[in-house]
């Protein structure tokens, strides 16, 4: 039975958008709608003549929106968990917390590296990616996102905590193995499954460090701080004393940033490889990239050519098709003889295409994309090749190859800033909208006495750390994972009790969401490919 005090519920009241939150929805919704309409149409003017086929334009406005939209559900979805504890310790009025919350994570999207949305990227099948632009490289972005959109809003019903960030892994390989199946392969094969074990351990882990690391957390501030009010429950709708309810406020702040930091960039990455397949003049390669630092692209692609040509047997004939070569590689990580000198010839293409045109803002539109993919694919063998240590490279030409790489995920991965203010506006209107559901059960459902100051400042300091730390390594974590286990931490730490239905339906929606939104993507991908 639900033993929680009924001081600090969220009350009806609470529980209202206020004329101001409105006021403040519609604006930042009509700014973020000019600006990138503005930004996009500057684009795609400055990059060349405009096509007079209205298609791509049609498919680029519809997938924007579902790609904007599985950023909104992710703010009122996840972003909820990071006013949770601040509402209910009455440090903040709770249409205060949400705004509050709402602009942090504005500005956590806008300083993000970009390291986790093109991490994110990776995982989706090589030839896909190379085909972006196809009907199949839109089935695969139409049924990822629609999927986890779908199995975000589900569980969002429910108000349970699943990921966003789950829910998107799930949605990735499920397309992966689709493909894999639908061209006659082992579903297996249709997944990079080194970096998908990678983020697997992100996932899987990061509840785990939540859970122990809040308790622990707590222990030690009972050790050490025996102020009594810090271990106590808000009495009515009583404010904290000032420098708890500081402590509180900074830690709900961190979250947020964190949050905007990491999440948002999942959007990020998928929006540029629509980009890339609608309008590829503007967005396939950065247009942006000062003039000398092309001119060291190019010095660098023949140094690297030089270094491989070391490695290529010397009686070897020339690789007849460098592309199918590198792509089969990709896909099976199979090492061949013939991986060296195909990436080498690779390069030195790359290099020429460069360098005859002087800069990436001058490529001509019908070879962009094709610069793009080989420059996709020179990276990405790089990138498996050091992984691997397949091939005893000197420090030398290791070292060349790091600088070569450099300067393809320069030329290639890079986010324009109306994108982040996209992305931005679309998660934090998501946090304002439908932030309810979510932080009832953070903070009503987990446990069986009500949250104190302290136990909501130990969950949600180790969520911010986590979130942070996981950002700066390019791992995609969930914010719903690591401070719903955090509050269930402190909550066993305490010995408060936990309501095991609520951790069972959470342990169910954690167990559950990876094969379904696998199952899901994976059908809708079959079902897209043969409608397009």
């Amino acid at each position: 039975m639900n033993t929680v005090a009924q001081a600090g519920r969220l009350s009806p009241a609470d529980s209202k958008n206020t004329p101001l939150t409105a006021a403040i929805f519609f604006v930042l919704l009509a700014f973020g709608l000019a600006f990138s309409a503005y930004s996009l149409r500057a684009d795609v003017t400055e990059a060349g003549p405009v096509s007079t086929n209205w298609m791509p334009y049609i498919l680029l406005g519809v997938a924007l929106i579902i790609a904007l939209g599985f950023e909104f559900v992710n703010g009122f979805h996840d972003t909820a968990n990071a006013v949770a504890t601040v509402i209910y310790t009455n440090s903040m009025p709770a249409n205060t917390a949400v705004v509050w919350s709402g602009c942090f994570n504005f500005l956590g999207v806008l300083t993000s590296s970009g390291a986790v949305a093109f991490g994110i990227i990776s995982l989706l099948p090589v030839e896909l990616i190379l085909q972006v632009g196809s009907s199949s490289g839109f089935a695969m972005v139409f049924a990822l996102l629609i999927a986890a959109i779908v199995w975000n809003l589900g569980t969002w019903a429910l108000g349970l905590p699943a990921s966003s960030s789950h829910t998107m892994i799930g949605s990735i390989l499920g397309v992966g193995i689709a493909n894999a199946m639908m061209h006659g392969r082992d579903g297996t094969s249709g997944v990079d499954w080194a970096q998908a074990t990678k983020v697997g351990y992100s996932l899987l882990l990061s509840p785990l460090v939540g859970f122990g690391f809040a308790a622990l957390l707590l222990l030690v501030l009972r050790a050490v701080v025996k102020r009594r009010e810090l271990y106590e429950a808000p009495q009515g709708a009583t404010p904290p004393p000032w420098y708890i309810r500081a402590l509180l406020i900074l830690t709900c702040t961190g979250v947020s940033f964190a949050h905007g930091s990491n999440d948002g960039q999942k959007g990020m990455g998928l929006i540029m490889l629509i980009l890339v397949g609608t309008v590829p003049m503007a967005y396939a390669l950065n247009r942006a990239l000062p003039v000398e630092q092309v001119t060291q692209f190019v010095a660098v692609s023949q140094v690297t050519q030089q270094s491989l040509g070391k490695y290529s047997a010397p009686a070897s004939l020339p690789v007849a098709d460098p592309r199918a070569v590198l792509s089969a590689y990709i896909r099976s990580k199979d090492m061949q003889p013939a991986v060296v000198p195909a990436l080498a010839a690779l390069t030195g293409e790359i290099g020429q295409a460069v360098k005859q045109h002087g800069s990436l803002a001058k490529v001509p539109a019908e070879t962009v994309g094709n610069v793009r993919n080989d420059m996709y694919l020179a990276a990405e063998a790089l990138r498996l090749l050091d992984k691997s240590k397949a091939v005893p490279f000197d420090a030398d030409t290791s070292a060349n190859l790091k600088a070569f790489r450099k300067e393809l995920d320069d030329a290639t991965k890079f986010i324009p800033l109306w994108v982040k203010v996209a992305v931005a506006i679309a998660l934090g209107l998501g946090t304002m909208v439908g932030w309810k559901r979510i932080v009832v059960t953070v903070g009503e459902k987990i446990g069986k006495s009500h949250l104190t100051y302290a136990q909501g400042a130990s969950a949600e300091l180790v969520a911010m750390l986590t979130i942070g730390a996981a950002d700066i390594y390019g791992l995609p974590v969930s914010t719903t994972h690591v401070l719903s286990s955090g509050v269930a931490g402190t909550m066993a730490a305490n010995r408060s009790g936990l309501q095991w239905s609520t951790v069972r339906n959470l342990a169910l929606a954690w167990v559950l969401t990876l094969p379904a939104a696998i199952l899901l993507s994976g059908s809708l991908f079959w079902l897209f490919s043969h409608l397009f």
